[in-house]
C-alpha cells in the first residue's frame, strides 16, 4: 500500500513530502459534510504550513483527497496534528438566494461560480425548480432543498461531492462500485462486526397527501396516493405537504409514495476491508444472512471513513436501503 501525502505552504509555492505517522483517516459522508482528511506530520525546520494550505494524499498513484488545512494541533514532541476538507467545506457558507426556472444542476453551477469553486461533472438534474427563496441558508441547505425537490417529485437521487478538487454531481445510477469493472461485495467475512436496523419508525410513509391553494378558483385542491395493502399491515402512515405553483401534485404524490413506501433498513459495518473507490454515495453490493431474512442487494453508502495502518486499510460504512428478502 503506497501512501504519499503532500502539502503545500499556505501561498502554494512550496511542496512537501512530509513524514507522516501512522494512522490516516478519511472520510465522507452523502449530504451535507465536507470531506475530511485527519493525519499526523512530524515537524521539522524544513517543513512550513499554515491553515488554507493545500493537502493532496494518493494511494497506488491515484488520487484520493485534494482539500485545505483548517486546523492544526501541537505537542511537545513535534507531532502536528491536521485536520483537511475537502472544497465541499466552503458550503457551510450562509446567503441569500432568490431563483427561478433552474434546476439543482444550473444551482450547483452558480453557487459553484459565486464562491470560486472549481467544478468537474455535473450531471443534469431535469426538474425545473419553479421558484425558491432561500434566505440566510447555508449553501449545503439551498443545494440539499434543490436535491430534494428533485427527489420527490421525480424519484431520482443525486450524489454531491469533491473529486479529488472538482465539484462533482453524479444520479446514484452511476455510482455502483465497479460498475465498469470488478465489483465489490461486502459479506460476513468482510467486516470485523455488523449492526443491522429495519424500522417503519422514520421516513416510511403508506398515504401521501398533498394540497394547493388555487387563488385563482378559491379552491383547496387535494392530491392523494397510497397502498391500501400496507395500510392494513402498518396502520395509516401520512405524509403531508403543501404544494408550490407549478408542481405536478399527482406525479409528486405518486413519486413520494413510490419513495416512502417501504421500511427502511440501515446497516453498519466495522473495519470492513478498504477499497478507495467506495465513498459516501456509492452503491455497493452488500451479502449477509441474518437471524430472520437475508440480505442481499446493492445498499447505499450513506457514510464511509477509511482508515489506513501499517498492517492495511481498513473501512467503516453505514449503509442504508436495498431489498430485503425476508
Amino acid at each position: 500500500m503506497g501512501i504519499e501525502l503532500f502539502l503545500s505552504d499556505s501561498v502554494g509555492t512550496k511542496s512537501y513530502l512530509p513524514l507522516v505517522e501512522e494512522g490516516i483517516e478519511w472520510s465522507t459522508e452523502r449530504k451535507g459534510v465536507p470531506g475530511k482528511l485527519s493525519f499526523k506530520v512530524l515537524g521539522d525546520d524544513v517543513l512550513c504550513f499554515g491553515e488554507g494550505a493545500a493537502v493532496r494524499m494518493r494511494l497506488d498513484g491515484k488520487d484520493v483527497f485534494f482539500g485545505f488545512v483548517f486546523s492544526r494541533k501541537h505537542d511537545k514532541n513535534r507531532v502536528v496534528s491536521v485536520t483537511a476538507y475537502d472544497q465541499l467545506r466552503y458550503l457551510n457558507n450562509k446567503d441569500t438566494y432568490v431563483y427561478e426556472n433552474k434546476t439543482a444542476s444550473q444551482l450547483i453551477r452558480m453557487i459553484a461560480a459565486d464562491f470560486r469553486l472549481n467544478t468537474g461533472t455535473i450531471e443534469d438534474t431535469g426538474f425545473v425548480i419553479a421558484s425558491r427563496v432561500e434566505d440566510n441558508t447555508s449553501l449545503f441547505d439551498m443545494i440539499g432543498n434543490a436535491l430534494d425537490l428533485t427527489l420527490q417529485n421525480r424519484k431520482e437521487m443525486f450524489v454531491l461531492f469533491d473529486d479529488s478538487g472538482k465539484l462533482t454531481l453524479k444520479n446514484i445510477s452511476s455510482m455502483r462500485v465497479g460498475a465498469s469493472g470488478a465489483f465489490l461485495m461486502v459479506d460476513e467475512e468482510t467486516g470485523e462486526n455488523f449492526e443491522y436496523v429495519s424500522s417503519i419508525d422514520n421516513s416510511t410513509y403508506n398515504k401521501i397527501k398533498l394540497t394547493y391553494d388555487n387563488e385563482e378558483s378559491g379552491k383547496r385542491e387535494v392530491y392523494v396516493a397510497q397502498d391500501s395493502s400496507n395500510m392494513n399491515r402498518w396502520g395509516v402512515l401520512q405524509y403531508y405537504d403543501t404544494l408550490s405553483e407549478g408542481e405536478d401534485g399527482k406525479a409528486k404524490a405518486d413519486a413520494l409514495l413510490r419513495l416512502y413506501n417501504s421500511r427502511t433498513q440501515n446497516l453498519k459495518i466495522t473495519n470492513a476491508a478498504g477499497d478507495i473507490r467506495v465513498r459516501a454515495g456509492s452503491l455497493v453490493l452488500v451479502r449477509l444472512v441474518l437471524w430472520d431474512m437475508e440480505v442481499k442487494n446493492f445498499m447505499l453508502v450513506e457514510k464511509v471513513t477509511h482508515k489506513f495502518r501499517l498492517d492495511g486499510h481498513f473501512m467503516d460504512l453505514t449503509l442504508r436501503g436495498g431489498d430485503f428478502i425476508g
